[in-house]
């Protein structure tokens, strides 16, 4: 008898998945398929054969493969580097939130989300855009060499107009011009961090020269600042060691970079079109801009030292389990910007697998920091930081969210080079998000600011897939394009 026409293409689909598995990993004589169907017990397939299964050298066979396969080393390159970022961090700030308190240590990291736009003005998106260029141009000498060139000299430049810009606020905000002690060692430290070649690696999915020498920087910055920092009037000496630190660490990983391509003098042509290979993604980091790395600053115009450091060290906690999760997202993206060139099916398999994935973790992150949140705050951050509970409790909303709008925007949309449609999503939330800030922070402060934030995160999440559905690039729909071609109903 015949089934309907999608019962038997999800049968065919069956048959052909365990075929094909037969004949990969048993090396079988013979392949048996049995159909049978009744009324009691539906429908029945079983694929058999008399191959020799899978024994235990195959498996291990298999795990070195994955191993040898370009994202799973991105992935745990980047998984060692997110330990420098974030995880030596929170040790730090264990130390620190204990040893300045929450005054001291909320004028310092006030500073750090002040000049943490220097960072994002002088990488000027190259994470992404760069990264994106060497990705596809991975087997070309001569275009990596002018893309080092290139990023280079637009780091330098965007960093002395980035320096002119600081100096006249300084003096006009209040709140910067209160901790001008703390303003050239942070200055320090946000060049340091925006000089990093990561994206040239991340592109040739070889980030282990990175992970190395970012965490070897890190570790030695917290044994320093342990041993240095002895009262509240050294927080200066944290920004100062952490920077200097970190510089040493991007001048190893450039030596390596020019020993493979080669050193080229940056020119005005290379920067120029460094400059506009990166604008589309410049202008979308700048809308993420508006409601992450500025919330902390946010806090600070209108609030208390004592309620930024409520925020940032719930946000901190909050980012440390939310970016678990980014590695994959960041091994994922070259791949993905390489395939969208190619088989756009591909791409969206490998993005639909990724969000499935993505979200599945970032729920499950979200569920345990709302329920750890008093244990967690108590643990990192310390006494005289209980008004950080319910901060983190509502940022538990966030990882979800990140993970879909990381995909969908990131891994999909810019993949797909849909760099305008993702940034007005992107410049639609930074503005949702000033606006409930500017509204909430002055009578809430902290407690305002996360509920700013979770808002506009749900709205990006919702606003990209809207968008994809709306232009027929649902990843879901597209990963299914590959089969049109293949039979829709089996034999009679």
């Amino acid at each position: 008898r015949r089934f309907p026409a999608d019962l038997e293409t999800a049968i065919y689909r069956i048959i052909q998945e365990g075929t094909s598995n037969a004949i990969r990993h048993g090396r079988p004589a013979r392949v048996e398929i049995v159909v049978a169907h009744d009324d009691v017990d539906g429908i029945h397939v079983e694929v058999r054969d008399d191959g020799i299964g899978m024994p235990v050298d195959a498996i291990v066979e298999r795990a070195r493969a994955a191993l040898r396969n370009g994202i799973v080393r991105t992935a745990l390159g980047l998984y060692v580097l997110q330990a420098g970022m974030y995880l030596l961090p929170i040790a730090t700030v264990m130390f620190l939130a204990r040893r300045l308190g929450p005054v001291h240590w909320g004028s310092l990291v006030f500073m750090q989300a002040f000049v943490t736009y220097v960072t994002f003005l002088v990488n000027y998106g190259f994470n992404y855009s760069a990264t994106r260029d060497v990705a596809r141009h991975r087997h070309d000498p001569d275009r990596l060499k002018d893309l080092l060139a290139g990023v280079l000299g637009a780091k330098v430049m965007l960093a002395f107009l980035s320096i002119v810009l600081v100096v006249p606020v300084a003096i006009i905000v209040p709140a910067v011009h209160r901790n001008q002690d703390l303003l050239w060692p942070a200055m320090l430290w946000a060049l340091a961090v925006a000089a990093s070649p990561a994206w040239y690696f991340q592109g040739l999915e070889r980030l282990g020269i990175v992970a190395r020498c970012d965490t070897a920087a890190r570790i030695l910055s917290l044994i320093a600042i342990v041993l240095v920092v002895q009262s509240k009037d050294d927080a200066w000496k944290v920004l100062a060691i952490q920077g200097g630190l970190l510089l040493c660490a991007t001048v190893i990983e450039l030596t390596v970079a020019y020993k493979e391509v080669g050193f080229r003098m940056p020119s005005t042509a290379l920067v120029r079109q460094t400059l506009r290979l990166g604008w589309a993604i410049f202008m979308l980091s700048g809308a993420i801009s508006f409601y992450t790395i500025g919330n902390g600053f946010m806090v600070g115009l209108f609030g208390t030292s004592a309620a930024v450091a409520y925020y940032v060290g719930a946000e901190r906690i909050c980012r440390v389990l939310g970016t678990l999760l980014t590695p994959i997202a960041q091994a994922v993206y070259p791949r993905t910007s390489h395939l969208a060139t190619q088989a756009r099916w591909r791409a969206a398999r490998l993005a639909k697998t990724s969000l499935i994935l993505m979200a599945a973790g970032g729920c499950a992150m979200g569920v345990f920091l709302f329920a750890a949140a008093p244990i967690l705050v108590q643990i990192l951050l310390g006494p005289g930081f209980e008004q950080a509970i319910p901060v983190l409790q509502i940022l538990a909303l966030v990882p979800p969210m990140v993970a879909v709008s990381n995909v969908l925007g990131v891994q999909w949309g810019l993949a797909l080079g849909l760099d305008r449609l993702v940034n007005m999503v992107m410049y639609a939330a930074g503005l949702l998000n000033i606006v409930l800030a500017i509204i909430l922070v002055p009578h809430y402060f902290q407690i305002g600011m996360a509920v700013s934030v979770v808002v506009a995160e749900t709205f990006v999440a919702a606003g990209l897939y809207l968008v994809l559905r709306l232009k027929g690039l649902d990843p879901f729909a597209v990963a299914g394009t590959e089969w049109e071609e293949a039979p829709a109903t089996l034999p009679a």
